[in-house]
């Protein structure tokens, strides 16, 4: 029944449907990686909700179009047209959402832009690296055998424990002496 209605969504209203599953993916996420990576005395409500609301306004988003984008130029799944969309996906715009990402989180937190360059810098290159390890593999499964409306949910199921990692590494600090 709840899946039901969930497509049901995605076939009414896919970019409001999109941008909830990606808020509550990256919600969850910094909820987990609070509680059970950092391990913090106190819980930070406030990154839960930059971590929410990118998921939400950027993620959802940003998502429905790139993957609609990628779909409609590369049709299909044969292997060749799975590696391409992997490939596009990963060297393209992997980089890009890395960058949107650290921005997003450095306004949200009303860091300058030095201060948003300084953690691209730092961060960037382990975000993109990292995202190899999961979404290689989970992109081939997901442009080879999951449906294009279903890809955002796919996406997000996954995202959750990457989301740990992300939750994390957005909000390490920066080493001023790594320059």
């Amino acid at each position: 029944m709840a899946w039901a209605a969930y497509n049901r969504l995605l076939e009414t209203q896919p970019l409001l449907t999109k941008a909830l599953t990606s808020m509550t993916g990256f919600t969850l996420g910094d909820v987990l990686a609070q509680n059970f990576v950092d391990k913090k005395e106190k819980y930070d409500v406030m990154r839960t909700v930059r971590l929410g609301s990118f998921g939400l306004l950027v993620h959802g988003t940003t998502g429905h179009y790139f993957y609609g984008f990628l779909d409609s130029k590369l049709p299909g799944t044969k292997p060749v047209t799975v590696a391409s969309k992997v490939l596009i996906d990963q060297v393209f715009w992997n980089p890009c959402f890395g960058i949107m990402f650290f921005t997003y989180l450095g306004l949200a937190e009303g860091k300058s832009f030095a201060d948003i360059m300084k953690k691209i810098k730092a961060d960037l290159k382990t975000a993109v690296m990292g995202s190899w390890a999961v979404w290689v593999p989970a992109h081939t499964i997901n442009f080879a055998f999951i449906p294009p409306s279903q890809r955002l949910l796919y996406i997000n199921s996954i995202q959750i424990g990457y989301n740990i990692f992300l939750s994390f590494l957005g909000n390490k600090k920066v080493d001023d002496k790594k320059e």
